[in-house]
């Protein structure tokens, strides 16, 4: 299983986990990444600490074991480095909007991260596409 499956099984992320393709799986970090940063804003909001910041910890933890975990540095090159700043980056301003109560903080990454979400999902496509194609040649060749 790789880092990405587990680090969604271990912040409590029910799904189906094992039967998704990497691509998914990186997919469904970022639903759940940006899904708790919009719960911990909103409870931040509402003045309820306690959800804020385990939802805050569970969105750090996705960035942490998740994403930054999934990147392959010999094979992403300049694009993974670039990635690894940006998790950085985001985890700093976490941590800052938590111990600041900083509503703006979230709403930085979640503008950060939306578009990663949005680029990510709009090659998904291309990604499975030669998948189902080389099973589709396999099964003719059988």
């Amino acid at each position: 299983m790789s880092y990405a499956a587990q680090a969604y099984k271990t912040v409590g992320v029910n799904t189906a986990v094992e039967a998704a393709t990497p691509h998914k799986l990186i997919l469904m970090l970022f639903d759940g990444l940006l899904r708790h940063l919009r719960l911990s804003k909103a409870y931040m909001q509402k003045g309820d600490l306690a959800a804020k910041a385990t939802s805050l910890s569970k969105a750090i933890s996705i960035i942490d074991q998740g994403l930054r975990a999934s990147l392959n540095d010999d094979q992403g090159g300049e694009i993974a480095k670039h990635l690894r700043a940006l998790y950085d980056y985001a985890e700093r301003q976490l941590v800052h909007a938590n111990a600041r109560n900083d509503v703006a903080k979230i709403d930085e990454v979640i503008e950060l991260l939306e578009p990663l979400r949005a680029a990510w999902h709009g090659i998904g496509g291309q990604v499975t596409q030669p998948a189902q194609q080389q099973a589709s040649a396999r099964g003719a060749t059988r």
